[in-house]
């Protein structure tokens, strides 16, 4: 009989545990999220440049010497026919008396050449002097004509070399940089100074293979320069060039600047913003903590609206583009009007309850 009673007794203490303990609700995750808006039909990307001038010059002497002038210096504005640099024409001068000297020498031998062919003329027209004498007088004044030819050729080459000793510009130009010092031997060739010589600008850009073919000459810009804040200028495509290397490939692209601007020079730093056609789509831009990966491939979690501010996870699969500074680019597998997670997605699984935001 105690037995029994005992049974009894734990049967009704434990049914009463049962109804004496609450029932746990499900806690719903909240998540933030933003809504896929209507796919733009164009896309924009900016490049960082330095200007430069459309008509950039390195001068340099045409002979070899000792730098003994440098007059200008870095942003001179200089004129027509004003001296960049001078070499010592020493040298040169000498060489030029020279050839002057020669030529006189080769004068005097000419008029003696001349005269004694006159004479032999004569004499073998009175029957005094024969074929063969006359032909060697004539054939000595012509030579000593033609040593006066080449002496004067060398006298108007030993003088060009002296004007070579002094480097000028033809134009009105701005000194963009000095290259070589004063006292310094240098050959012909070797720069000595860089000039701006026009008064339009260019910016030269690096463009990644990714982009390229969606640009071409003609295709217009805007430019915006460090030292001209709240300010942008139009700029056109003048040049797309071939790839500079074959590993990481880049494709050198140069913009001219339509319009010109007192503050405007060679030198500054310049971002040059293109627009991009996108595809038919259009291109969404996420944060990139919307997008996770795995062996799979890349893929978002959205967030398909139940009842009583509920939805319900779903794993969506995309296609990405490019990282830019407002996000990465989501090429394919987004729909305008769905609502993406955007932060949180590795506590998150495919088919989870979550609370969306008010509002």
């Amino acid at each position: 009989m105690k037995q029994i009673w005992l049974i009894v007794a734990v049967a009704l203490a434990t049914a009463g545990c049962e109804r004496s303990e609450p029932q746990v609700e499900e806690q719903l995750r909240p998540v933030r999220t933003m809504v896929v808006p209507e796919a733009s039909g164009a896309r924009q990307r900016t490049f960082s440049g330095v200007s430069s001038s459309t008509q950039e010059s390195r001068l340099s002497f045409k002979v070899a010497g000792t730098v003994t002038e440098i007059p200008v210096q870095v942003g001179d504005e200089l004129e027509a026919n004003a001296l960049v640099a001078r070499l010592d024409a020493s040298p040169y001068q000498l060489q030029a008396q020279q050839a002057e000297a020669a030529l006189r020498q080769a004068e005097a031998a000419a008029r003696n050449a001349a005269a004694n062919y006159e004479r032999v003329k004569g004499l073998y027209e009175n029957s005094n002097a024969s074929r063969n004498d006359l032909d060697a007088a004539r054939a000595s004044a012509e030579s000593a004509q033609a040593q006066v030819r080449a002496a004067q050729k060398a006298l108007e080459l030993a003088r060009l070399n002296v004007s070579y000793t002094r480097l000028t510009v033809d134009r009105n130009c701005s000194v963009a940089s000095v290259e070589v010092e004063r006292n310094e031997n240098v050959s012909s060739g070797t720069p000595i100074a860089i000039v701006n010589c026009g008064a339009g600008l260019e910016i030269g850009l690096d463009i990644p293979e990714g982009l390229i073919a969606g640009l071409s000459q003609g295709m217009p810009a805007r430019i915006a320069f460090s030292a001209v804040p709240g300010r942008s200028f139009p700029g056109v495509v003048s040049e797309v060039g071939v790839a500079t290397s074959a590993n990481a490939p880049t494709f050198p692209v140069t913009v001219r600047v339509s319009e010109t601007d007192p503050a405007l020079r060679a030198g500054l730093a310049a971002e040059v913003t293109f627009e991009f056609r996108a595809n038919d789509r259009g291109t969404q831009i996420l944060p990139v903590a919307a997008v996770a990966h795995d062996p799979g491939g890349s893929f978002v979690y959205l967030a398909v609206p139940g009842e009583a501010g509920e939805a319900i996870v779903t794993r969506r699969p995309v296609t990405l583009g490019e990282l830019t500074e407002s996000g990465i680019e989501v090429r394919e597998g987004l729909n305008p009007g769905e609502r993406v997670i955007t932060a949180g997605v590795s506590v998150i699984r495919d088919g989870q309850r979550v609370l969306l935001p008010e509002g």
